[in-house]
């Protein structure tokens, strides 16, 4: 028995939203969906599965699922440097991803080879299709591509067959592939005032914003960037699923960079997020942005360069988004947990303690914005066809969930919508919008006595408070030490006799997930918000994290890297 859910929806209109749900009591049935057979793309490429699915179920080695999704995104991007516009660009592309599995949904041919580096992960890029909807172009490229995924199936198949008669047992023998239920779901194509926005408008607000760089002469950098994406995604499955959908976001980044006498790069960055470009800051909170980055780029040039350090630190909202999703949320995405490579860090400590009782994480891509915050990580179905859903990992302290794709592990059967995949490459579990809560939040006066008690009972000069965060990354294999490195921007340290807080330079944070995990003491009662975009094996995705201010008992530092080169010699006009 199938359950389809077939629901309508007219963008940004007072129309109407329709519902339906059908049971269909046998395999193969007519649905008039006149709705959907409007688009000319949609059919096409329901059309080519179909077909080339039926030319190829009396293979030898049949496939048992074909699927096609088409990315086409166009994106405006302006940017000007130090008050003068250098560019303004309007790009249009779509790229194919194809999956076709051989076997069947028990082991197929993503089933990993032992000894094989990454054997369970096929990197490919995807393919270019016509932008203007031809349907004979998307045809012929579903076609090419479904024929030369369908032999590399087949060939990694054999191999995968061969494999498990010579290694060792499966560790975790879930199945390789999810049984899930089929999806029609159409979006009305966005009409085409969606995809223009008032050019010469924000030339002069870019100018402005990065105009304010020239203050600080020693700066190298000193953009405004915007980015404007207007995405309509497509996806068909020969399970039966047909999707249809739209997605617009905006993106505003202020980027600066100076460099201190001894080599040291120094960059600083501020992002706004919405979803349309009246959702983004006004003018005034731009440009006061703008102005305290110049201020602190003066104070950071001159600021003492940092030894390693262990002890207490206060990780302010934005750093301590960054911090759980590089040394938790890449350890809880589960398809990378199934294979055998993987140090599988919280794999079976479900229904275990593994963080501090009052704090509870979630992971929810339903919601586009919580309390004054607007999340990139949000999607109705992610890339593999599947309803997005709130999933509930850590509660009160306890690891309850992961998060699951259409490659299940063991106790995790079923996806629960976080198969995800930049335009093109293939879809992996993997994280959407990280929400950390507490049960007992503590007023920031509260949180930095917290800081300097725990540093007069370490015996220590001063603790850290990280204020702002660029990135990070983190290993997950066995071959490697588990680890994470955090690259802060902007740190204090916070004196125990009262001196006033200092500016500091040169710091990473890094660590073990769950030696630091087991440091959490408490968190601040104001969250905060940090949008960026996650790579990882699936390409880039887009996420966001919603933490409050977090205490860590015991925290480890490392120098910095740097540049041997000298600052310019030149100064800047």
């Amino acid at each position: 028995m199938y359950l389809i859910r077939f629901i309508v929806l007219y963008p940004k209109t007072k129309l109407y939203t329709m519902k339906r749900t059908i049971l269909l009591f046998i395999l193969s049935v007519c649905i008039s969906l006149p709705m959907i057979a409007q688009d000319k793309v949609l059919d096409a490429l329901s059309d080519e599965v179909k077909r080339n699915m039926d030319a190829l179920k009396s293979s030898e080695v049949a496939p048992y699922f074909i699927s096609y999704r088409v990315n086409d995104i166009q994106s405006i991007t302006i940017k000007a440097s130090f008050g003068q516009l250098v560019s303004n660009e309007v790009k249009r592309a779509s790229k194919m991803a194809v999956s076709v599995r051989v076997g069947n949904s028990t082991i197929d041919n993503s089933h990993q080879i032992k000894g094989e580096d990454y054997g369970w992960f096929d990197w490919d890029q995807g393919v270019d299709v016509p932008c203007d909807g031809s349907v004979d172009g998307i045809k012929q490229l579903a076609w090419k591509e479904t024929e030369s995924k369908y032999r590399k199936a087949c060939d990694l198949y054999s191999k995968v067959v061969a494999n498990m008669a010579v290694k060792v047992e499966d560790e975790d023998k879930s199945d390789d592939f999810s049984k899930e239920t089929p999806v029609l779901f159409y979006e009305a194509p966005l009409a085409d005032s969606y995809r223009q926005i008032d050019n010469k408008l924000w030339e002069e607000k870019l100018k402005k914003y990065s105009a304010i760089f020239l203050e600080n002469k020693d700066l190298r950098q000193g953009e405004a960037l915007l980015m404007v994406n207007i995405e309509r995604k497509y996806f068909v499955s020969t399970e039966g699923s047909k999707i249809a959908e739209n997605r617009i976001t905006c993106r505003l980044m202020l980027n600066g960079e100076t460099i201190a006498e001894d080599g040291m790069v120094l960059p600083l960055y501020e992002s706004f997020f919405g979803f349309e470009t009246k959702d983004l800051p006004s003018d005034e909170e731009i440009i006061a942005s703008a102005k305290n980055m110049v201020k602190l780029f003066g104070e950071l040039k001159n600021a003492p360069i940092v030894d390693s350090y262990t002890g207490p630190a206060l990780l302010a909202p934005a750093s301590a988004g960054v911090f759980f999703h590089e040394i938790f949320g890449h350890r809880i995405e589960a398809q990378r947990m199934k294979n055998e490579d993987d140090a599988q860090t919280f794999k079976k400590k479900v229904e275990e303690k593994v963080i501090q009782e009052d704090l509870s994480i979630i992971f929810d891509p339903t919601i586009t914005k919580l309390g004054k915050y607007m999340l990139n990580g949000s999607y109705k179905y992610d890339d593999q066809g599947v309803k997005s859903e709130k999933v509930t990992i850590i509660e009160k302290g306890i690891l309850k969930d992961f998060l699951v794709s259409r490659t299940p592990i063991k106790g995790f059967p079923k996806s629960n919508g976080h198969g995800r995949a930049q335009a093109g490459m293939q879809a992996v579990s993997r994280q959407s919008n990280l929400i950390v809560t507490t049960a007992k939040p503590y007023t920031s006066k509260q949180m930095r006595q917290l800081l300097i008690d725990e540093a007069k009972k370490q015996n220590k000069e001063y603790g850290y408070l990280f204020v702002s965060t660029v990135g990070g990354f983190t290993t997950t294999g066995r071959y490697m030490p588990n680890a994470f490195n955090v690259t802060p921007t902007v740190v204090y340290r916070v004196y125990v006799d009262g001196r006033p807080d200092q500016l500091v330079r040169g710091v990473d944070l890094i660590g073990t997930p769950l030696s630091i995990f087991s440091n959490i003491e408490a968190a601040g009662d104001t969250p905060g918000v940090f949008t960026g975009t996650c790579g990882a094996e699936s390409g880039g995705v887009p996420t966001s994290t919603i933490c409050p201010e977090i205490f860590v008992k015991q925290i480890e530092t490392q120098r910095k890297s740097k540049e041997q080169n000298k600052p310019a010699i030149l100064s800047r006009p």
